[in-house]
């Protein structure tokens, strides 16, 4: 069976700069420190327990078909449940949950694992992984691609079903802090 890979083989790095040495984790995330993004909480489910966590790196690839991807860290416990299972909800924080944000950050020490859902009000969507209510908004998702990158995988999805609130300050995340900003 042949599989379609979507990468360009023939293209190849510029080869006056494919000798430099980047930059370092430190300086890396030095430099993210000043790219704003909002604060979502990624969530899945296996069949027995919710799981989810706080994630900055979310972006939208294309609206037609609509789909956004998702980058994870392999060592989070939801990692391998989205691999498995191929779906996953993102759930845009509004300024009034910050204190949600904190909890799926790990910032509350002792609430960990499924006791994290204690925190907000949750429902599901379309592919049943959990929904925040009154979130800005819940963008339900199944996965139709995973790429291994280093420490993370990057999960191309394909958009279900959206959620939206009226009204309500963002939640971001600028220069190690959480920042509220007001919705236009």
């Amino acid at each position: 069976m042949s599989q379609h890979i979507n990468q360009l083989l023939e293209w190849q790095p510029n080869p006056h700069l494919a000798g430099l040495p980047s930059v370092g984790a430190d300086s890396h995330r030095n430099a993210m420190r000043h790219v704003a993004a909002a604060v979502t909480i990624i969530t899945t489910h296996d069949h027995a327990n919710p799981i989810g966590l706080t994630a900055t790196a979310v972006c939208s690839v294309t609206a037609d078909p609509a789909r956004l991807v998702v980058l994870i860290n392999k060592n989070t416990a939801a990692s391998p449940v989205i691999v498995e299972h191929g779906r996953l909800c993102v759930n845009v924080l509004a300024g009034d949950q910050e204190d949600v944000g904190r909890v799926f950050a790990g910032m509350m020490p002792g609430v960990v694992g499924p006791a994290r859902f204690d925190h907000g009000t949750w429902d599901s969507l379309v592919t049943g992984a959990p929904s925040l209510k009154d979130a800005l908004v819940n963008i339900d998702c199944r996965v139709i691609k995973v790429f291994d990158e280093s420490t993370h995988h990057a999960y191309l999805c394909e958009i279900l079903a959206t959620r939206e609130r009226a009204g309500g300050e963002a939640l971001i995340y600028l220069g190690g802090a959480f920042h509220h900003l007001p919705h236009s």
